[in-house]
């Protein structure tokens, strides 16, 4: 390890200190995770300034950095699916009524497809309002490797419907599942967990003293999930400062100005469509000031991980401690919405795309039995995507297919692909938060004195004990 690399690890070292003092002395979780991240950014930027983004110094300086940026997403990764699993069947116990889970069910889904399909349209016509085309953008060669490696996923792609998406989403093997094998996974482990939790609802009426005993077991799973919950989402800002750092020491700028008007583009559709979430905030009852207020923080990290599905336990605490959102119903969101609807990587970009490709193969994209088409299209593409990094390349995938478009233009994006990311995947999560609060409005179960007032989330409370 050269002297330089050192030093670069024991600036980090020193940040990350910085950090913990804050936490000692009790500084809000808000505070420290926005602290996190303008240091990530001012620390990234010094590094390429002074090493540039090719420098072996800095790639090797990285690999130390993504212990603790990659090893806490890789944390919030591993209590995804206990969370998951513990929380549907504690609420289906709770609600003592599989009628109910239906309905929360059903609406969630709902709201989730509705959005996204608003998603694509915005972002098929923002292409057109800034004149976006697939003409003249140039290939190197990691954009050939990856316009390759995209074309030989467009088998699997095109193997996608209504029908095989379905019969995907039904666990086979739950325990495979539980390991997140599948893109589905996670919708499957929801699917186990429900059939659970309302098989222990029947053993109320059939057998009431094992029906207690297993209460009783999951309120205390539920109890110790929780709790690596808390002791994982302390982490937070540390996570935040390390990815952050990573993401402005290696983006190259150059590429990201080459092509500024996709990036443009990009984040005025994501815009776009977070005031739509605020106007379905504030259509059912929210004060907009006071959800963004709250939502920033769980927003700033997914904005900084690029994972849906990592952010769960974050959007799920954010729902219900600051939200005002039943267990229940935030788990349901957070599931769902990590892997269906996802309005930033599943709406926005397969439809820019779209509308980049359509009028170099001679198709007038402005019809609208092609419209209604692609929607169609994005909104049962939107099925199954991967709460992951790169989930927006197989969304793109699945509807340039079902298309007949060409696939590899998705390719070209590669160099300005994590900036985007960045945001299509806060969307995403905001989405997923937007449809709970919408649900447990419609269905009058929101703590509106929760959502009003100024908690902070279990992480804080719990550290200045």
């Amino acid at each position: 390890m050269s002297v330089l690399v050192v030093a670069n690890v024991l600036v980090m070292l020193a940040l990350l200190w910085m950090l913990y003092r804050m936490q000692q002395k009790h500084v809000k979780f808000t505070h420290r995770v926005f602290a996190g991240l303008g240091i990530g950014v001012a620390f990234g930027l010094i590094l390429q300034l002074v090493y540039g983004v090719d420098s072996p110094e800095l790639a090797t300086s990285i690999d130390y950095f993504n212990i603790v940026g990659k090893g806490y997403v890789q944390l919030l990764k591993m209590i995804v699916m206990p969370l998951v699993m513990v929380s549907i069947i504690s609420a289906i116990l709770k609600l003592k009524d599989a009628e109910s889970l239906g309905k929360i069910s059903g609406l969630t889904i709902g709201i989730l497809l509705i959005t996204v399909a608003i998603a694509g349209l915005i972002g098929f016509f923002v292409a057109n309002l800034f004149g976006l085309t697939a003409e003249g953008l140039t290939q190197g060669a990691r954009e050939a490797d990856r316009a390759a490696y995209l074309m030989s996923r467009e088998g699997a792609a095109s193997g996608i419907s209504i029908a095989t998406t379905l019969v995907n989403l039904i666990p086979a093997n739950p325990f495979l599942d539980m390991t997140g094998a599948r893109d589905t996974s996670i919708i499957s482990v929801v699917i186990f967990s429900a059939f659970v939790g309302i098989a222990g609802l029947g053993l109320h009426r059939k057998q009431p003293l094992v029906a207690e005993r297993f209460d009783r077991f999951v309120e205390v799973a539920y109890t110790v999930v929780m709790r690596i919950v808390t002791l994982v989402l302390r982490l937070t800002p540390y996570g935040v400062l390390a990815l952050m750092t990573k993401v402005l020491a290696t983006s190259k700028f150059a590429d990201i100005f080459n092509l500024i008007n996709f990036v443009a583009a990009s984040y005025t559709a994501l815009g776009l469509m977070f005031l739509i979430h605020l106007l379905l905030v504030s259509f059912f009852g929210g004060n907009p000031v006071t959800y963004i207020r709250k939502v920033l923080p769980v927003l700033s990290f997914a904005f900084t991980s690029r994972t849906s599905a990592g952010t769960m336990p974050l959007n799920i605490q954010t729902q219900t401690h600051r939200l005002g959102v039943p267990d229940g119903i935030a788990n349901l969101s957070a599931s769902f919405g990590a892997t269906i609807g996802q309005n930033g990587c599943a709406g926005i970009y397969p439809a820019m795309l779209v509308a980049m490709i359509a009028p170099t193969i001679g198709i007038d994209p402005m019809t609208p039995s092609f419209i209604i088409t692609m929607i169609a299209t994005i909104v049962v593409g939107s099925f199954g995507v991967a709460g992951v990094g790169g989930g927006a390349t197989f969304a793109a995938l699945i509807v340039l297919t079902a298309l007949d478009m060409p696939v590899a233009l998705a390719g070209l994006l590669i160099s300005i692909e994590p900036l985007i990311d960045m945001g299509r995947t806060a969307l995403n999560v905001n989405g997923a938060m937007t449809a709970g609060f919408v649900t447990s409005r419609v269905l009058g179960q929101t703590d509106m004195s929760v959502y009003n007032g100024e908690q902070e989330l279990d992480v804080d409370l719990e550290s200045a004990s």
